[in-house]
């Protein structure tokens, strides 16, 4: 208890493993469970069906686990669910699901979530992702592992953002957003490949010429999406197969898009 301050308020069917530290004037609602190890700071409302996994920290003012906004919500026990190691700045506010899809807004593990950022319902938030500064995700987004995402950007409903993608500054994301690439501008625009992220995370030149080349088939060959989608199949094998997986990757969020992807 001498981690939880004098000041907080916890609701006795809360489950908090015994090392959570709560700051002061934190609510915590009877349907929450907190893991080993994560920091809950000053003045956070945690609430609802939320589930947090080990050595998360939470800055001041957080809105963790309120109901979703969204007008057909009628209160279905709908839940939020943290993986681990993940930071949330000031102001950060996480919606529950909601029934008209799975019922989980889902976040994985370290997360790096700037100030001001809103994770909407059914939001589903990979692993190793940036969300800079009022970033805002709307409902039933999805977003690949080591994305990043601008600050100011906005997100549409249902859009795909895939792994290894980085959104600019301010940007407006109405359409899915290819794994590897780099998108700005409003109407947004694909720039390039992510190359500088891709280094960083340990991909070799093999597999980096790879992906540029699905990036020129996609951006720089006239080619309709049906045969950029053929002709980067036909690239499976290249380089001794190096980049297969990332082939396979790429072809299958092609596959996934639903509102067409940004070109």
């Amino acid at each position: 208890m001498a981690l939880i301050h004098s000041t907080a308020l916890i609701d006795p069917a809360a489950e908090l493993d015994s090392s959570v530290e709560v700051g002061a004037y934190t609510l915590i609602g009877p349907g929450v469970r907190i893991a080993a190890g994560t920091v809950i700071g000053p003045h956070c409302v945690v609430e609802g069906r939320t589930t947090i996994g080990e050595n998360n920290r939470f800055f001041q003012f957080g809105s963790i686990g309120a109901a979703p906004q969204d007008m057909k919500y009628r209160g279905e026990p709908t839940e939020l669910v943290i993986g681990r190691d993940n930071t949330f700045r000031e102001f950060v506010t996480l919606n529950t699901g909601t029934v008209q899809d799975g019922g989980v807004t889902r976040i994985g593990d370290d997360n790096w979530v700037m100030a001001y950022v809103h994770v909407a319902h059914d939001v589903q938030l990979g692993s190793h992702c940036v969300l800079a500064n009022n970033a805002t995700l709307a409902g039933h987004v999805h977003v690949g592992d080591w994305a990043t995402i601008g600050g100011l950007t906005g997100v549409h409903q249902f859009v795909k953002i895939g792994a290894h993608a980085m959104i600019g500054f301010q940007g407006h994301v109405a359409q899915d957003v290819p794994p590897f690439m780099t998108v700005d501008g409003n109407p947004l625009s694909a720039r390039a490949v992510n190359v500088t992220g891709l280094k960083r995370r340990g991909f070799t030149p093999e597999r980096i010429g790879v992906i540029r080349q699905m990036h020129k088939l996609l951006y720089r060959s006239g080619l309709t999406l049906d045969e950029a989608k053929a002709a980067i199949e036909g690239l499976r094998g290249s380089e001794n197969g190096v980049a297969d997986g990332d082939v396979d990757a790429m072809l299958g969020f092609l596959r996934a898009a639903t509102r067409g992807i940004v070109r």
